[in-house]
């Protein structure tokens, strides 16, 4: 009798969208049954089994959706070779309260020392709480509302770039844009202004932010000006996170603060 029951039961979770709690039914009632559980103790296992799995598709949907280049938590971000960082200030951070806050996050130093990482490690934090995040490097993005003005679908593209919780702008001060891509990028940035949060990851300290945007230092003033308002900075000194295990080797040593590999 109660496969019979169990087979009506699932045929209803079908109906109701509730695909784990059908797949599982059968070694939930067995459980049940050799552990007297309580009808609630029943529900409640089969239910906490059905959030798990919705919540499991939820972020890998929203892991698509982000499109980062790889995935690298927090927790695996070695803190002690990177003593410049204020490893307090990162956890709070991923509390995400800054996105709820309409905040933004500027990662700031010389290639290699984890700014990349430690942005992704923050919108992983996102993804995992069921936020739209999306990663993509200045010229990527710029590549694509260029393309996106000349079909004439840039309100499209802006729309679609102002609609994450959170947008992460890696390589930031890597090329220079001309005044069209810079113009285009300010534009992105007003529309995203106080509504939706942004992380970027530059070598560029701010007062080089002209020579990013075709040498013109009103226009990077103004995005400068509207990325700061509410904003945390994090400048990060120290070495290359890549050149780390050379130097453990010995295959890489420090001359006048430079790197210099040896022969």
């Amino acid at each position: 009798m109660m496969s019979v029951n169990n087979e009506i039961l699932k045929e209803k979770l079908s109906k109701l969208g509730l695909y784990k709690m059908e797949a599982i039914l059968d070694g939930i009632s067995e459980d049940a049954s050799k552990e007297n559980l309580s009808y609630a103790e029943f529900l409640d296992r089969l239910l906490e089994e059905e959030l798990l799995d919705k919540a499991d598709k939820l972020y890998r949907t929203m892991l698509r959706f982000a499109r980062f280049p790889y995935i690298k938590s927090l927790d695996d971000f070695d803190f002690s070779f990177q003593p410049s960082i204020d490893e307090r200030k990162i956890k709070e951070l991923s509390t995400l309260s800054f996105i709820g806050n309409g905040e933004n996050i500027m990662f700031l130093g010389p290639p290699g020392v984890g700014k990349t990482h430690l942005a992704v490690g923050i919108g992983l934090k996102a993804a995992e709480r069921g936020m739209r995040v999306h990663f993509t490097t200045l010229l990527d993005m710029i590549a694509s509302l260029m393309k996106a003005y000349a079909d004439s679908k840039l309100e499209e593209r802006i729309k679609f770039l102002s609609s994450p919780k959170l947008l992460i702008i890696d390589e930031v001060g890597y090329l220079p844009l001309d005044k069209h891509g810079s113009s285009l990028f300010f534009q992105l940035i007003c529309r995203r202004y106080e509504r939706g949060s942004i992380i970027i990851t530059s070598n560029k300290s701010y007062s080089d932010w002209g020579e990013i945007f075709a040498s013109d230092s009103v226009i990077a003033s103004a995005i400068l000006d509207r990325l700061l308002h509410h904003s945390t900075t994090a400048n990060i000194k120290g070495d290359s996170y890549r050149l780390k295990e050379k130097l453990k080797a010995g295959l890489v040593n420090t001359v006048g603060g430079l790197k210099m590999a040896e022969n």
